[in-house]
């Protein structure tokens, strides 16, 4: 017990620490942001953006999709450009062009290389200075680059109209035609996309750096990594590598050491009747299977968007359903229903560790799933109408679409959200109650279930913390708290300590392993994860203090994943333990699988991105959703499924239970995820790397680059893994719905027995 207590003292103190750090640094980002003029004016006193104009264009922008069409900072989608990359080489172009043609008669790419040399480092000079007054809030530039964001902007809004010439552009980009009707919306967009150029490489007050660190690479501008990107990256390898000896050397003394359990010869759970909340959930994993169906199914529009942006194989499907909608609902919906997944087994698995199912707790599960069935259909509908244009700004900002990747439902849909979070926790929390004032060994891991309910609450809240001018920078600090915090963070410690439950209630780990097992995975796992959230705000604008920390920690979250092989070699054999325990076997498999994605998805391609100087480059290229899709479907898809599977066992009509489903749906899923990876993914995000060390980050992204004929075979080879996955999707459906079935079988049969009048025996 005195280890268990040591364990929880230094988790105590590693969140206070990591909390405060995090805090104090987005003090200093918000300090440290790229300001936001009252006025971008050029030398003859014409005044060419107001504060309006950008905080109205980013308003537009986010209407119609914002990080889902397109990219600003690196975050967001990938068939269309990063538009502050783009907008920063079209306009350094613009210049050099000018003085190309007025100083020598041809354009710049005529010129030889030394002329070129020179014009190079007057165009540094020139869009490096930093001419922003903070007394007036004014940005000056001069005639040539105020006729430079002129031809730019004209370039934007014909782009963003229906505008003939620029049709092909705008299919190649997935693009519908004319996106924003109305022609002032346009212009003060381009408003938005120069001040997001504008930062990436304008200098510092006193410093040779820009405010997003010299990112994204651009060669004719002079932006080239930082010495604190190198240097950082080099101490982050050092500290990793440092931290997989520690923690090597630490299982290697310990594991082993303690006795084996008794593994009891019948099914403890084999007696656990389900209480009427319990029942209540199997309604959720209904909704879960088929959120997932569809989910799939969207993912497989949009990737085709990539060779035929508005097309669907010939259908202009983008006139009704463009990517960006596609591409909102497949994100969206992933997160939905493995939360879902992950609040179902909350809510089943409460009562089953107390014993206790408190008055009203059937009601309350039923009207959680109401709200979350309208929060799904409002939140998704309402995205669909700001894309298509149909509601105003204001509303969208509330209803709409807040263009934000992962946290794009409108504020309202949010907040209904939270609240429904809330009731969840307060479910979960009630049915608890009497297991954590029990005084046995297994209160310490039921106390950590229901702290990580409570933080998987209370987090989600951070999405609430920005409003509808809040400081770009700001808004991507708060957003990471959402995605790595809340789904990346809380979600997998209330999963590990679930799965420990399960594995202890099923006799196969003794409690106090088990408690001690999961409380030192929190600690080791949370050292890195808390603070490792900064390698999402490299560049959004932040000061170097968010690169060094972020890189040291963010390269921590690594250690923990080189130990999750004998992880999952121990989840594996307790597949053996006994016969009866065969009954669980493809959920247990399934846990296997969410330790071998911890290592590839979120360890090998996790770490391939993290370090500054590697990130410095990959942000925004395809290696991001190489990493995105083999951890978040891999780890957390995997490990909802296998929640899932779970409580079905004990929800579930055993004559219904299909291992052969489970079984080809189990290799069809993890095969088709690593062909997807392997065979597309991986070698599209290698070929857009070199683009953009060779070439710069806007060639990368560029549909110059994007629609070589190598590039379209590898988007085409995402099919074969494609397919192969969406039939084990398929046959998890079939699988699910096999149970469904059944159990509204044998629900008619007890009603029809039930109305039948009693036999009379016959004398």
């Amino acid at each position: 017990m005195n280890d268990t207590n040591r364990l929880w003292k230094v988790l105590a103190t590693l969140l206070v620490v990591s909390f405060g750090i995090l805090l104090y640094f987005g003090r200093e980002i918000y300090l440290a942001a790229p300001p936001m003029p009252s006025a971008v004016v050029a030398a003859t006193g014409q005044t060419l953006y107001s504060r309006d104009d950008i905080e109205t264009g980013r308003q537009v922008w986010q209407s119609i999709g914002g990080q889902q069409l397109g990219s600003v900072w690196g975050h967001g989608s990938y068939v269309a450009p990063d538009w502050s990359a783009d907008w920063l080489h079209r306009e350094a172009t613009a210049i050099l062009d000018a003085w190309a043609l007025r100083e020598t008669g041809k354009s710049f790419a005529e010129l030889d290389p030394p002329q070129q040399s020179s014009l190079r480092t007057r165009l540094a000079a020139e869009m490096r200075g930093n001419t922003y007054d903070p007394a007036t809030g004014v940005i000056t530039v001069s005639e040539d680059r105020a006729a430079a964001i002129a031809a730019v902007a004209d370039h934007y809004t014909r782009l963003f109209s229906d505008d003939a010439s620029l049709a092909a552009l705008r299919s190649q980009y997935a693009i519908r035609e004319n996106p924003i009707p109305d022609a002032a919306h346009r212009q003060a967009m381009t408003a938005f996309f120069f001040w997001t150029a504008w930062s990436t490489v304008t200098n510092r007050p006193g410093q040779e750096v820009s405010y997003t660190s010299n990112w994204p690479s651009e060669p004719l501008v002079g932006n080239v990594p930082t010495a604190p990107t190198y240097l950082w990256t080099f101490i982050s390898i050092l500290g990793m590598l440092a931290g997989v000896g520690a923690l090597t050397w630490y299982y290697v003394a310990t594991h082993g050491k303690e006795a084996a359990p008794v593994i009891p010869d019948s099914d403890p759970l084999g007696g656990l009747k389900p209480t009427p909340s319990m029942k209540a959930t199997a309604k959720y994993f209904w909704v879960v299977t088929a959120l997932f169906l569809v989910q799939v199914i969207l993912g497989g529009i949009t990737a085709h968007y990539a060779v035929e942006g508005q097309g669907f194989y010939g259908f202009q499907l983008a006139n009704w359903l463009p990517y960006t909608v596609t591409r909102s609902w497949h994100l969206q919906i992933a997160v939905l229903w493995i939360a879902t997944a992950w609040l179902a087994t909350g809510l089943y698995i409460a009562p089953a560790i107390s014993g206790h199912e408190p008055k009203f707790q059937r009601l309350g599960v039923n009207f959680l799933f109401t709200c979350l069935l309208v929060i799904v259909i409002g939140g998704l509908g309402g995205q669909w109408f700001a894309v298509m244009q149909k509601m105003g700004l204001g509303a969208n900002f509330w209803f709409g679409h807040q263009g934000w990747e992962y946290v794009d439902m409108g504020r309202f849909w949010q907040a209904f959200l939270f609240i429904g979070l809330m009731l969840w926790l307060l479910l979960v929390g009630r049915a608890l109650w009497p297991a954590l004032k029990a005084r046995d060994d297994s209160r310490s891991i039921t106390l950590l279930v229901f702290l990580s309910t409570v933080a998987i609450g209370l987090f989600y809240g951070a999405g609430l913390m920005w409003g509808r001018n809040t400081h770009l920078s700001m808004v991507e600090y708060w957003r990471w708290w959402v995605v790595h915090l809340w789904v990346e963070g809380f979600f997998e410690v209330f999963a590990t300590a679930v799965i420990a439950f399960l594995f202890t209630r099923l006799g196969l780990v003794r409690v106090k392993t088990a408690t001690n097992a999961v409380l030192f995975a929190t600690v080791v796992f949370l050292t890195g994860g808390v603070l490792g959230t900064f390698h999402h705000l490299y560049w959004t604008g932040t000061p170097t203090g968010v690169l060094a920390v972020g890189s040291m920690f963010s390269a921590l979250e690594v250690v923990p994943l080189v130990l999750v092989g004998f992880e999952a070699y121990e989840n594996y054999k307790h597949s053996y333990a006994k016969p009866w325990v065969a009954a669980y076997r493809w959920p247990i498999l399934f846990f296997v699988a969410v330790a071998f994605w911890n290592l590839v998805g979120a360890g090998l391609f996790g770490f391939l991105i993290n370090p500054p100087l590697a990130l410095y480059y990959m942000q925004g290229l395809n290696t991001t959703p190489l990493h995105g899709h083999t951890a978040l479907f891999g780890v957390y898809g995997m490990l909802g499924i296998g929640l899932m599977l779970f409580c079905l066992r004990g929800l579930g009509n055993l004559a219904q239970w299909d291992e052969r489903l489970l079984k080809w749906s189990f290799w069809s899923l993890n095969l088709g995820l690593a062909a997807m990876a392997l065979m597309s993914l991986l070698p599209y995000g290698l070929m857009q790397v070199y683009a953009a060390v060779s070439e710069g980050f806007w060639y990368a992204r560029s549909a110059e680059f994007l629609q070589q004929p190598l590039m379209q075979t590898l988007v085409w080879l995402r099919m074969p893994g494609d397919l192969l996955f969406s039939v084990g999707v398929l046959l998890l459906v079939a699988f699910v719905a096999k149970l469904w079935l059944g159990r509204s079988q044998r629900q008619e049969a007890v009603a029809m027995s039930s109305t039948q009048p009693a036999a009379r025996t016959a004398n």
